[in-house]
């Protein structure tokens, strides 16, 4: 829609995480770099932690990238993005991650040991098993335990499976029951996702609107960066829902620089004033159906 005004090549502000326009923000770097140094030192567990919408998402993509592109040698991936699963689900889940065919699977503890058979089959080729698990505070409590058993493979020097845990702040909760001390004791670093600053928000903007094709004076005024900053309180999932219907806001005013009130606009859901208009128009129409009916039946 706004897309030829505004000289993009594709949409800047998509909720799908697409790493190609992962910003380094220097809290999400942090958090990056240090999930690379726990893979490099071989610790077990690690756990990213953030509320809704601070890009954990992106980051778990952006990670499982790196693993197949950068380190293809060393690591083999298993991505388990819906933890809602049993222990067997689990367990099956992983296995078909690691290559497992339908016949070598089987009850929970059979599955079990065909995993373990292929994690030390990948450790004599000098590859070590990364699981990664999004959303993991859904995880069911024996299913978290099921996973907590895969861990227990390591050497003298290294574990031979690393979990890396993306959650929501609830993930916390489950694991401070007491029968996850085991567990806990096991996860070495964590890393908590803070909103953005000020600042990041306008790097972020900038980042991801150049990235998308724009070439040009900069597009969100100073005054919009602070509405913006002001109403998603630096929340990345907000910031790329009120930039796109800003953005579509200044398309319907045929403006070239997204304004504050264009930030105003999108927050009250006022981006789209033709459609808000049908919407009035058709409640309307119902309101004198509903009237007539009134008349009608008193009548009769």
């Amino acid at each position: 829609m706004y897309e030829q005004h505004f000289g993009f090549q594709k949409r800047p502000f998509s909720l799908s995480p697409d790493t190609r326009l992962f910003v380094n923000l220097p809290d999400h770097e942090r958090c990056f770099q240090l999930l690379i140094h726990v893979l490099d030192s071989g610790e077990g567990f690690l756990k990213v932690v953030g509320d809704v919408g601070t890009g954990k998402t992106i980051l778990c993509r952006k990670l499982l990238r790196h693993l197949e592109t950068d380190a293809p040698d060393r690591f083999h991936s298993v991505y388990i993005p819906n933890p809602m699963l049993s222990p067997v689900g689990l367990y099956r889940a992983v296995g078909q991650e690691l290559g497992l065919s339908n016949e070598q699977k089987g009850d929970t503890d059979t599955l079990l040991h065909r995993i373990t058979e292929r994690i030390l089959a990948l450790a004599e080729s000098q590859k070590g098993v990364v699981i990664v698990v999004d959303e993991a505070q859904s995880l069911p409590a024996e299913t978290l335990e099921a996973l907590r058993l895969i861990t227990n493979l390591e050497t003298e020097d290294k574990k031979l499976v690393q979990v890396i845990l993306f959650g929501q702040t609830e993930l916390d909760d489950l694991l401070a029951e007491k029968r996850f001390r085991q567990l806990r004791q096991r996860i070495t670093f964590s890393h908590y996702l803070m909103p953005m600053s000020r600042n990041d928000i306008q790097q972020y903007v900038d980042y991801r609107i150049n990235q998308s094709g724009y070439n040009g004076p900069p597009l969100f005024s100073a005054a919009a960066i602070k509405q913006l900053y002001q109403t998603t309180r630096g929340v990345p999932r907000m910031i790329n829902v009120l930039s796109h219907k800003a953005l579509m806001a200044a398309f319907a005013d045929r403006s070239r620089q997204v304004e504050d009130v264009h930030i105003r606009r999108a927050a009250s859901d006022g981006a789209l004033p033709v459609q808000r208009s049908y919407a009035a128009l058709w409640a309307l129409l119902a309101a004198a159906v509903m009237l007539a009916g009134a008349i009608l039946w008193r009548l009769l």
